[in-house]
């Protein structure tokens, strides 16, 4: 039986940038968010169908065993990171990414990175966004997003951490281990496509016009 290890703050930061770099730079088999977005760009005729196309899309499939299982790349993770947690963080991540690129917002600003991080946390974002004085809710302009400082930044960080290391915990996944769930019941579990859908409309509100 695979020994469980308990994940705090500084461990749920590794498994979002570990998440975000794989979610812009690619994993086998899997699209980037960049690739992502232009694939859903190039079938619909305006950004607000694609960005719904894409949550839709996200929903209906992240809860099966393929979806999962085609994710090549999750055998590159690092021993110190668990599969399960880190498998839904990374297809999460991404979509926020693709919807943030479809905003035409830079993917590699820290200050875009931060935000993708604050909408993981679904309808907790606004909470978390309004006691580090940003708005949530309406798109944020480019300008306002790089004024947002290094320090904010990280009170960014450190609160989504301990909202996530929450979350999980009370999903009860946190000690999971490393095994990567193959039936579907397990990961449909795991995997809360509403919390999916909810991440998703934070998103599209975060850096799509209305």
């Amino acid at each position: 039986m695979a020994k469980t290890k308990k994940i705090d703050q500084n461990k749920m930061m590794e498994i979002l940038d570990w998440s975000y770099d794989k979610a812009l730079n690619g994993l086998p088999r899997c699209p980037t968010a960049q690739e992502l977005a232009n694939d859903y760009l190039s079938k619909k005729n305006s950004v607000d169908e694609a960005v719904n196309s894409l949550i839709k899309w996200q929903n209906s499939k992240c809860g099966t065993s393929g979806f999962i299982s085609g994710l090549g790349g999750i055998i590159t993770l690092p021993v110190a990171l668990p599969a399960n947690i880190t498998s839904v963080i990374y297809i999460q991540i991404r979509m926020i990414a693709a919807i943030a690129y479809m905003g035409k917002y830079d993917l590699k600003s820290d200050q875009v990175r931060s935000l993708v991080y604050i909408c993981l946390c679904g309808n907790s974002a606004k909470d978390i966004s309004k006691n580090i004085g940003i708005k949530l809710g309406t798109k944020l302009s480019k300008s306002a997003i790089n004024k947002i400082s290094g320090k904010t930044l990280t009170k960014i960080n450190q609160k989504v951490g301990f909202r996530l290391v929450t979350k999980f915990g009370q999903k009860g996944v946190i000690n999971m281990g490393k095994a990567i769930p193959v039936v579907g019941g397990l990961i449909g579990g795991t995997m809360d496509v509403v919390a999916t859908n909810t991440i998703g409309k934070v998103s599209k509100k975060t850096f799509i016009n209305n």
